[in-house]
């Protein structure tokens, strides 16, 4: 998957493309959906599901097919994601940090060793984590805590990660920690390690419990005395983590807002029912002006969402560095669906305040899109910070 300057990124066959999308449409509402009952109540996604998903290839999307991945662009990734995101978030999570942003920073700056030791693993379905946030810090670098030593040819790692998606079933984790006490320009003191979870010193805490999202894990990434090898260290080079991160990041934000769409757009379907069933004074609600209102200020806003998410996406494919307008297209469609969940839940009425409407459970899944991946205040600030460069830098 493209997402800065990477060059053009064509993709799968468009033919083959489409027919794995109507597979996938099939698989959501077939499959997924009817196991989400289960899931609420086990907090688990079925084996045989998770076997399912693998055989489909569904965890190696976006890896390259020399290492047996499918090989899909941008564009491709992230319409997969808005059509996995009809069904409950638990499906996109645990597989986005692995094609997304994990993938993306092995592809953007691992070596060839580290590519061919890890990509095809992770094509076969093995479930992954990245560690960047932490108790005292998320967007701020430099409150950054973990920190990595040289021992010997190796680096020793000591810190805790928090709200790490995945931690539970990951098997390795990309992990960003400080290579120098000191903050340095260019956020130069943070370096990216691999860090496979059964090494010693390693420990995942318990699952947290949230407010909705049930089936997907975080929990905290405990590092006591980490020893790794020097071939751990990504890229084998340091100082270049902060910038594999936010290059990852572009790519997660992406994912968050197709997963933003294809969630909004299951609640306004479920909305639609509702208001077609649901009668008062004789006749549907959906009769009524304000209840269509709703409706289509929602339609309006996943189509300016969707649109958004297509131009971002082919940009990147064509190698564009697509920073800014990945946030801008995350923060929209974080928003957006906020915005219509709570409408749906207004349609619903009484109905909608209840555990047994699935209305209540789409609100408050979605209420993390706004958080996942910089909240929307950190990503208006990164967006005003650059455009105010741009504007200096064409005064000057």
């Amino acid at each position: 998957m493209s997402t800065l300057n990477t060059g053009p990124n064509t993709g799968m066959d468009a033919e083959t493309f489409a027919q794995f999308i109507d597979q996938l449409r099939r698989y959501v509402r077939d499959r997924l959906i009817p196991a989400e009952k289960e899931i609420l109540e086990t907090d688990r996604i079925p084996d045989d599901i998770l076997a399912e998903m693998r055989d489909m290839g569904l965890f190696g999307l976006t890896i390259a097919e020399e290492y047996g991945g499918a090989g899909m662009n941008t564009y491709q990734y992230t319409q997969t994601i808005r059509e996995l995101a009809y069904a409950m978030p638990c499906f996109r999570s645990i597989i986005s940090i692995t094609i997304g942003m994990v993938n993306s920073a092995l592809r953007n700056g691992g070596t060839e060793e580290q590519k061919r030791e890890w990509l095809p693993q992770m094509a076969g379905g093995m479930v992954t984590a990245f560690g960047l946030t932490e108790p005292g810090s998320g967007s701020d670098s430099a409150g950054m805590q973990t920190m990595a030593v040289r021992s010997g040819n190796g680096w020793v790692l000591n810190g805790t990660k928090r709200y790490i998606t995945n931690a539970p079933d990951a098997k390795m984790a990309v992990i960003m920690a400080r290579t120098s006490k000191e903050a340095l320009p260019k956020n130069a003191h943070v370096s990216a390690f691999i860090v496979p979870m059964d090494t010693p010193g390693v420990t995942v805490g318990k699952s947290d419990k949230k407010m909705g999202q049930a089936g997907s894990h975080i929990a905290d990434i405990i590092l006591e005395d980490v020893h790794l090898p020097a071939d751990a260290l990504l890229g084998l080079e340091e100082g270049k983590g902060f910038v594999t991160a936010m290059k990852s990041l572009d790519n997660g934000r992406l994912s968050v807002a197709a997963a933003s769409m294809g969630y909004a757009r299951r609640a306004l379907d479920s909305a639609l029912r509702y208001a077609t069933e649901r009668k008062a004074f004789g006749e549907p609600i959906a009769n009524f002006q304000l209840i269509q209102q709703m409706l289509a200020d929602s339609e309006i806003e996943l189509y300016a969402s969707e649109t958004m998410l297509a131009d971002c996406a082919r940009r990147a494919d064509a190698g564009e560095a697509v920073l800014r307008k990945a946030a801008a297209t995350k923060v929209f469609a974080s928003e957006a669906c906020g915005r219509i969940v709570d409408r749906v839940v207004q349609v619903y009425g009484g109905a909608g305040y209840l555990a047994e409407y699935d209305a209540e459970r789409f609100f408050r899944d979605a209420r993390i899109y706004r958080i996942y991946e910089g909240t929307t205040q950190i990503l208006q600030l990164q967006i005003a910070k650059h455009m105010l460069r741009e504007f200096n830098a064409g005064v000057a």
